[in-house]
């Protein structure tokens, strides 16, 4: 028998084919994409998915300011951040994080789902949110995928 059938094929920076994907974030929830969308960051939709290894695509989300939150959740969730001097701690719900910017509140609910390392802050480098449905990255031909077609 030939024992190099039998190895197991781990992926590296050289071996990895990134791709460039749109997501529209119209009318979807903003937890349920955001999951979805970190799994794509991560690569796990990918044969040749890789634990420490950056494999994942590029994700481009365009009308990411349509997104929605089921319930109650743009006024009574609250988000909590600490400055790190006493009396620091500071409350945000979503509507407030909007209103800073639509990458904000994307970037705040992704970052809770990717690992918290050195990888995790390199995935989500390669995630580019905007409000409207241009974006300036024609040039990689990112190709459109219907979120809602993934488990």
């Amino acid at each position: 028998m030939d024992t190099l059938s039998y190895k197991t094929i781990s992926a590296n920076k050289a071996t990895v084919k990134k791709e460039w994907v749109v997501v529209d974030a119209t009318d979807q929830v903003l937890g349920r994409m955001c999951a979805k969308v970190a799994k794509i960051l991560r690569g796990k939709y990918k044969p040749c998915y890789t634990p420490h290894v950056d494999c994942g695509d590029n994700v481009i989300i365009i009308n990411a300011d349509k997104v929605q939150l089921t319930g109650k959740k743009w006024t009574d969730r609250v988000y909590l951040n600490f400055t790190g001097y006493p009396g620091g701690q500071r409350e945000l719900s979503p509507a407030d994080l909007m209103k800073k910017g639509e990458s904000r509140l994307f970037k705040r609910v992704l970052k809770g789902m990717l690992p918290k390392n050195k990888l995790g802050a390199q995935l989500l480098r390669n995630i580019y949110i905007y409000g409207g449905s241009e974006h300036p990255h024609a040039a990689q031909t990112p190709k459109t995928i219907d979120i809602n077609t993934l488990k």
